[in-house]
């Protein structure tokens, strides 16, 4: 027996509709299976997407720090770095300054200095900011006391290249400053220490701030 003709097209149709939203559930999966983990560290209580994590782009209004090869993207306490035409979740290096902290953050008292922790980091307040440090010898066994609110940062100085250097040179010199004063006795305890390392620094490098 021939089959009906107004049962092919609806054969047809099902069959269409089954194909199409095969892809539609994989994406799906691909979508939501991104390493999700919990940080449960001082009640901090967020979820992030797990370091290793690779993105197809990073979210918008990411910040930008640094330049070249150092060179970072943030956004809601989440860094992120280029990783071919894609972007990788990645743990920041000490020494980096950005200049707000991100929407959730807990405030600590440690070893009698502030500090500010989300996502596995730790923040000190800069002149510029704050910069990721390194966590305290007490972090894991000491007795948290809320910090203070943090600081509003500071105006960006004005720096002026007395040898013509170009802005990616004056990037890179401002950012290797950045580091080096982070180095410098009681620089992480004291904003004014580190800001007149920084400007001794810049200063050795050919630049004038203001």
């Amino acid at each position: 027996m021939k089959p009906s003709l107004r049962i092919l097209p609806l054969a047809a149709l099902a069959l269409c509709a089954a194909l199409s939203g095969a892809p539609a559930r994989a994406d799906v999966r691909a979508r939501v299976d991104i390493g999700m983990v919990f940080d449960n560290r001082y009640h901090h209580d967020h979820y992030y997407p797990a370091p290793g994590y690779v993105a197809p782009h990073v979210p918008y209004g990411a910040v930008v720090v640094g330049s070249g090869p150092g060179r970072y993207w943030f956004h809601g306490g989440v860094w992120y770095q280029p990783w071919g035409p894609r972007y990788r979740v990645v743990l920041p290096p000490f020494g980096l300054v950005i200049p707000l902290l991100p929407p959730a953050y807990v405030t600590l008292t440690l070893g009698g200095l502030p500090y500010y922790y989300a996502n596995g980091v730790y923040y000190r307040p800069v002149p510029e900011g704050y910069v990721v440090t390194a966590p305290p010898p007490e972090a894991a066994t000491a007795q948290v006391v809320p910090a203070p609110p943090p600081p509003a940062p500071k105006a960006e100085p004005v720096i002026y290249p007395r040898n013509g250097q170009s802005a990616e040179q004056l990037e890179n010199d401002r950012r290797e400053c950045n580091r080096w004063a982070t180095t410098q006795p009681n620089a992480q305890a004291d904003a004014s220490v580190f800001n007149r390392a920084v400007e001794a620094c810049m200063d050795g490098r050919g630049y004038t701030l203001k």
